[in-house]
């Protein structure tokens, strides 16, 4: 099996972790070289909530073999605490560590181990934690896969940027006046991460006098798509999965 992306030192014995980009949800989106190195999985990893799948199990279903292990990865805390707590801190702190070493005990057996991630890897993925605990012991090496917001903006019908305008990537998370400050800086701008920070987005779009440009999108390319003007939706209620386009208005030929 072989890959593309970022490996590093590993004993001769050693598998290989491949991180896997499976797109943002259409399993058509999924590129070719990610599609490969699935259907020859003999260990898959992934990561999930408390009761649900998760939606990277979900998007590479059919994808590898049925006699294929999988190692289910669940997080000990998702929404139940603010991100900046220590509790919240703390737990996942933990679980990385004790995911990583899992893993780093199957690689150091010889197996070779595929880690599923929706959109790129390395665009806000928890890859990146088991990515940094693992690069400089194991042989890594992740696939790029297309972003959630590619996939949206492209699904909305509406260029995202135009000639020389400026884009900025905002998670929803910020504070408000933050989110208000670095609207004003940007053309063009995606915000990320909504689910229970809807209301507070609304009104830093609002402030910053983008709310007429802003586009809702959730579930983007996914079977339950759902894509509006953000001034048509009625209620705050929003998952995680979802982002707001603020289209650029820039040089047009």
């Amino acid at each position: 099996m072989t890959g593309a992306g970022h490996s590093r030192n590993g004993s001769a014995q050693s598998g290989t972790l491949y991180c896997v980009g499976l797109g943002p949800g259409d399993p058509e989106l999924m590129t070719v070289k990610s599609a490969r190195i699935l259907s020859s999985a003999k260990i898959v990893a992934y990561f999930h909530k408390r009761g649900k799948r998760g939606n990277a199990r979900t998007i590479a279903d059919g994808m590898f073999k049925s006699d294929t292990l999988e190692l289910p990865m669940e997080y000990p805390i998702t929404t139940e605490a603010p991100v900046e707590s220590a509790k919240y801190q703390n737990a996942l702190t933990a679980f990385y560590d004790d995911k990583a070493l899992d893993l780093a005990n199957r690689l150091d057996k010889g197996h070779d181990i595929i880690v599923l991630c929706e959109g790129d890897p390395f665009f806000y993925g928890s890859f990146m934690h088991l990515y940094l605990r693992l690069r400089t012991t194991h042989n890594v090496k992740v696939v790029p896969g297309v972003t959630g917001m590619s996939g949206s903006w492209t699904n909305s019908g509406h260029p995202i940027t135009y000639g020389d305008d400026v884009m900025s990537v905002l998670p929803g998370t910020l504070p408000e006046d933050l989110l208000v400050q670095r609207m004003g800086q940007c053309d063009a701008a995606v915000i990320m991460k909504i689910g229970r920070h809807m209301a507070k987005v609304r009104r830093a779009l609002t402030t910053a006098g983008l709310v007429d440009r802003a586009i809702y999108v959730e579930r983007g390319t996914m079977v339950d798509e759902i894509i509006m003007p953000l001034a048509d939706k009625e209620t705050d209620k929003a998952p995680y999965f979802s982002m707001i386009l603020v289209p650029g208005q820039g040089r047009r030929l």
